[in-house]
């Protein structure tokens, strides 16, 4: 999880963060912080869906789920883990 974390982080540093004095820890809020908005949520939910290969589905895209770098990491982690565990199935 710690590699979906940095590439999580290096994603908003590189589209959101355009100024670098601003830290952000991985349970700060992203909404609340205001480092991204509601168009910055769906560049965020297209990111992770081209690199990780998952289907984010509407009812998923809240803010239990994407909003801090940790819940992000937490959400693709269970999600990755219910893929691998349908094609086990099968």
């Amino acid at each position: 999880m710690e590699e979906i974390k940095k590439q999580i982080t290096e994603f908003i540093a590189t589209n959101f963060l355009f100024d670098e004095s601003i830290t952000l820890s991985v349970e700060d809020s992203l909404l609340e912080t205001g480092v991204i908005d509601s168009t910055g949520v769906l560049e965020l939910v297209a990111f992770i869906e081209e690199t990780y290969g998952i289907k984010i589905e509407d009812e998923e895209i809240v803010p239990e789920n994407l909003d801090s770098i940790n819940n992000i990491a937490l959400y693709i982690s269970q999600k990755l883990s219910q893929v691998s565990a349908g094609q086990a199935a099968n």
